[in-house]
């Protein structure tokens, strides 16, 4: 199992992630099941797929129910280290939430802004930011998100969301 480290830039923190089971990954897909770190009333787990190429950790989020209650995108720059087999997913604070009635809500921009003027994200960071988050919007409003995105992890894992 390889180790998996979130790096956020606001709040900075670093977390581990190694302890959620990792369901696939190949050169293009990290597929990992999780249930959050700290418990909450509202979601009982969920799985997330970490598009290695394209900068992007999108997650559906399980109610108490099982049932998805929204999607979640992290917009991240990803490090890999083959000799240590470790991810470090550096959060790049644009976040992108689909409600299960199609509402996209775009969040964190100001954070985004805010992490670029006090110099804990590069320009390259901000640009990388923006132009993954541009390219994951075009993919959300160009095709049926949600139902790509389960055939991608039921094609891989044999899971059906």
């Amino acid at each position: 199992m390889p180790k998996i480290y979130r790096i956020r830039y606001i709040p900075p923190e670093t977390i581990d992630l190694s302890s959620d089971k990792l369901l696939y990954r190949d050169n293009k897909y990290l597929i990992t099941k999780w249930i959050p770190i700290k418990p909450r009333n509202d979601i009982k787990s969920g799985i997330s797929c970490v598009f290695l190429e394209k900068g992007w950790k999108i997650s559906a989020f399980f109610g108490q129910d099982n049932e998805i209650i929204y999607w979640y995108c992290d917009i991240v720059d990803i490090n890999f280290d083959k000799k240590a087999d470790i991810y470090y997913l550096y959060d790049l604070l644009t976040d992108i939430k689909i409600m299960p009635d199609g509402r996209v809500e775009i969040i964190d921009l100001d954070e985004l802004a805010i992490a670029f003027e006090n110099n804990l994200i590069t320009r390259e960071q901000l640009i990388m930011s923006l132009k993954q988050s541009s390219s994951l919007l075009d993919l959300i409003y160009t095709h049926n998100f949600p139902e790509c995105i389960r055939k991608i992890i039921n094609r891989l894992t044999g899971i059906g969301l």
